[in-house]
């Protein structure tokens, strides 16, 4: 039974992949082996399906409870949605990554140890590097190497982490944490550059945009998300990760705003996404968590919408840049429609899913008394949907008309959004089948008045805000031009930081060999001149000399045993 684990299914059908020369039974593969996973895991009980010892130790492949299954069901169904998508993809090589990708962030979510968390952590992170390198750029390969560096790195802090856990508590269950040891904060630290924290941040901006159209939606669902159940998982109510979450919430807003490549706005609106997650983690009571779990769910579905939806429009056009979009409606209209719903989620806009779930975590906060993290958080709703709720669809399909007229999305497309579309709509018309996956039984009901006539009134301020800077000419323009915020560091430092260690490190090297060779070479010299024709040790010895020498030795001979005694 252990062997037909949903993520060893995936691993199976990867390997599968790689024998088959036929693209079409590849992609049917891709479609089949995430249905399968999404029954196993939907019909399985709770509890410890597969363990090994090894060594001493226990490790566990898969532990099945509320939490880990919420995030198991969702990843399965985004592995679906993305291989419909991709049906048209005939790579080899982003067909068997896909299906990596997807197991080990699978495996993740099941790990019940740290030690198989690590090997399935760095699992996600050599597979989902191939959806890049698959567009086959110079700019893309470069990218790749960044992103896996930072993955890797990482997974290093992972295990070091996990080693010095295991040295202080003498166990790897991975369970609830609490911060103050040195491996607690690597593991922590480990979570959070994978969670993209503040200035660990911007390997998500750099990345998902240069990957494949159709890589861009499969890394969006995936390793954020394996981080938040990894967050919510080792450390729930941990009181720091409200204040990171808040801070994540509100600084991707401004660059949104001015970033003319609509996949980056994605990823920028990503990051502040997973800022509501972090915080309801960090609050950690049971509605708290349940909201970090239905809005990781919600999420998925309504990012991978987004992203399919500028990814048809990046298939069918070849750019992505909103100063050369616009005037799409007319030949797109089904797109731009599940671009609007995907919008309208995101927004959490009533009836739609993100305001199902984005109000259970506005609610703990508020519950908690944690009121300046509320009023960020109404803050960043708004900023959402400025930036991805009006400005991707208005720049994208209304704007202006840029005269392209292309055709609309292929048809197994269109399937992927309109399926997408209509969990975003049911999710939030009826969100009682939501709230019975959630980690702790749901007595909450988000439809109540206060909550709606907020919403409308956050909604209604902020379109009036777009509007008017729209029309004052104070909303920033697009701009082909490449914004950059802590990738700073090592766009501009970095390079020119470099050189100069480089050569202080070469200068210091060659003066400390270069003093070494000469002290080596005089003291080779010093001793050739003793054994020299005419040297010291060359001369003859007298007699009267030796027994002098011998004299003087068996006397300190005699002092150090007279000392002894």
């Amino acid at each position: 039974m252990t062997l037909l684990l949903p993520p060893f299914l995936f691993f199976y059908a990867a390997i599968a992949c790689l024998l088959l020369g036929n693209a079409k039974q590849r992609s049917i593969i891709l479609i089949v082996v995430p249905l399968i996973s999404l029954v196993w895991i939907a019909f399985t009980d709770t509890g410890s399906h597969a363990s090994l010892e090894m060594a001493g130790l226990t490790l566990e492949f898969m532990r099945v409870d509320r939490l880990s299954r919420i995030f198991g069901i969702i990843f399965s169904i985004a592995a679906f949605l993305s291989a419909l998508y991709a049906w048209h993809v005939k790579d080899i090589m982003q067909q068997v990554a896909t299906l990596g990708y997807a197991g080990a962030a699978i495996g993740g979510v099941f790990a019940g140890d740290l030690l198989t968390l690590f090997l399935y952590w760095e699992g996600t992170a050599v597979t989902s590097v191939f959806l890049i390198w698959a567009r086959r750029t110079e700019g893309a390969y470069h990218t790749g190497i960044r992103y896996l560096i930072i993955q890797v790195l990482s997974g290093v802090l992972l295990l070091m982490g996990l080693l010095l856990h295991y040295r202080d508590t003498g166990s790897l269950a991975f369970e609830a944490m609490t911060l103050g040891t040195l491996g607690t904060w690597l593991i922590f630290l480990s979570f959070g550059m994978k969670c993209a924290f503040p200035l660990m941040h911007n390997w998500l901006q750099d990345s998902y945009p240069a990957a494949t159209v159709t890589g861009t939606v499969v890394l969006s669902a995936f390793t954020t998300k394996m981080a938040v159940y990894a967050l919510a998982r080792g450390f729930p109510g941990t009181e720091i990760l409200i204040y990171i979450g808040a801070v994540m919430t509100l600084f991707p807003i401004f660059f949104a705003e001015i970033e003319n490549d609509l996949r980056r706005v994605l990823a920028y609106s990503l990051n502040n996404q997973l800022g509501f997650m972090v915080v309801g983690v960090g609050i950690g009571t049971p509605m708290a968590i349940n909201g970090t779990a239905a809005h990781a769910f919600c999420h998925i579905l309504y990012k991978a919408l987004l992203f399919m939806s500028v990814g048809a429009v990046l298939y069918r056009t070849g750019t992505s840049k909103a100063s050369e979009l616009g005037g799409l409606y007319k030949t797109m209209p089904k797109t731009a429609i599940f671009c609007l719903i995907g919008a309208a989620s995101i927004s959490a806009v009533p009836l739609f899913s993100g305001f199902v779930s984005k109000s259970l975590i506005l609610s703990a906060a508020g519950n908690q008394g944690y009121w300046l993290v509320w009023g960020a958080l109404l803050i960043a709703s708004a900023g959402v949907l400025s930036h991805s709720g009006i400005k991707i669809p208005f720049t994208a399909f209304f704007a202006k008309d840029s005269g392209k007229r292309p055709a609309e999305a292929p048809t197994h497309m269109l399937w992927a959004m309109g399926i997408t579309a209509a969990l975003c709509i049911g999710i939030g018309v009826a969100p009682g089948a939501l709230y019975a996956l959630l980690p702790y039984d749901v007595e909450y009901h988000p439809y109540s008045f206060d909550h709606v006539l907020t919403q409308f009134q956050l909604l209604a301020f902020a379109l009036l805000a777009f509007i008017v800077l729209m029309k004052t000419g104070l909303h920033p323009h697009e701009m082909k031009a490449t914004n950059i915020d802590s990738d700073w560091i090592y766009r501009r430092i970095t390079p020119r930081l470099v050189p100069v260690v480089g050569r202080a490190i070469d200068t210091g090297w060659s003066g400390i060999t270069q003093t070494l060779v000469g002290l080596f070479g005089r003291g080779v010299a010093q001793i050739g001149k003793f054994s020299e024709p005419r040297g010291l040790l060359a001369r003859g010895w007298g007699i009267n000399s030796m027994v002098l020498i011998l004299t003087a030795l068996m006397g300190l001979v005699l002092l150090f045993n007279f000392g002894k005694s």
